[in-house]
């Protein structure tokens, strides 16, 4: 006698999103597959990292942008909590500023939610299986940086490729409209470290003042990420 049913057999996997239809649409997807589930979904990073001690998921699918704060660092917290979980991304920024980071931080997937469901669904059982997914635009440029024939992000034009993991995260809650004093205590930093970092905004997005860095970032965010 079997002591286990076909549901014990699929694979888990946590959503990380925060937008609620995100959620429920790839929810209503995944059911559809005979060796993927659901096991868990939140939508910013405290949750997330409560829920993957209960819900002991198989893969965790992270967007970029979340309530609070910026997915990137979720995979290093992710990473560090439990450094065999496996993590991909599926978002709607652009690759060519994120895959790289997304990878560094210890990702093994990026796709971007422009892709086919079927895209979606390869991606994730090849991350299940412990490989690397990319596309093959993506791929080949990282190959291309690793062989030496082409260079990182950060000269493909975009001034946006040049900031730091952190810089970027703050350079995107900017753009969502939460002042100093409110990064501030959802990064648990100083008030001061969040007005140097603003100062090294202004100067590696080579703008005159402040206002310009802010306007610069609510500008990248309505445009979806896009460098």
């Amino acid at each position: 006698m079997k002591p286990t049913g076909e549901k014990t057999q699929k694979a888990r996997l946590v959503l990380v999103d925060d937008h609620p239809l995100v959620r429920e649409r790839l929810g209503q997807l995944i059911a559809q597959q005979p060796d993927l589930m659901v096991c868990g979904e939140c939508e910013d990073v405290a949750t997330c990292l409560q829920l993957l001690e209960k819900a002991q998921p198989d893969l965790v699918i992270v967007d970029l942008s979340l309530k609070n704060a910026h997915g990137i660092e979720l995979i290093k917290d992710i990473k560090a909590q439990a450094p065999d979980m496996r993590v991909m991304v599926l978002s709607m920024h652009d690759e060519s500023l994120f895959a790289e980071r997304a990878l560094r931080a210890g990702a093994l997937g990026y796709v971007t939610k422009q892709e086919s469901t079927d895209v979606i669904m390869t991606a994730i059982r090849r991350v299940l299986a412990g490989e690397m997914y990319l596309s093959e635009r993506m791929a080949t440029q990282l190959v291309g940086m690793l062989l030496g024939t082409r260079t990182p992000s950060v000269s493909t034009g975009s001034l946006v490729g040049a900031l730091s993991d952190r810089e970027l995260e703050i350079f995107q809650m900017l753009g969502q409209g939460q002042n100093t004093r409110q990064i501030a205590e959802v990064l648990r930093l100083d008030i001061k470290t969040v007005e140097t970092y603003r100062l090294r905004l202004k100067e590696k997005l080579q703008v005159e003042t402040t206002s310009e860095v802010l306007q610069q970032a609510v500008h990248w965010v309505q445009s979806g990420g896009k460098p």
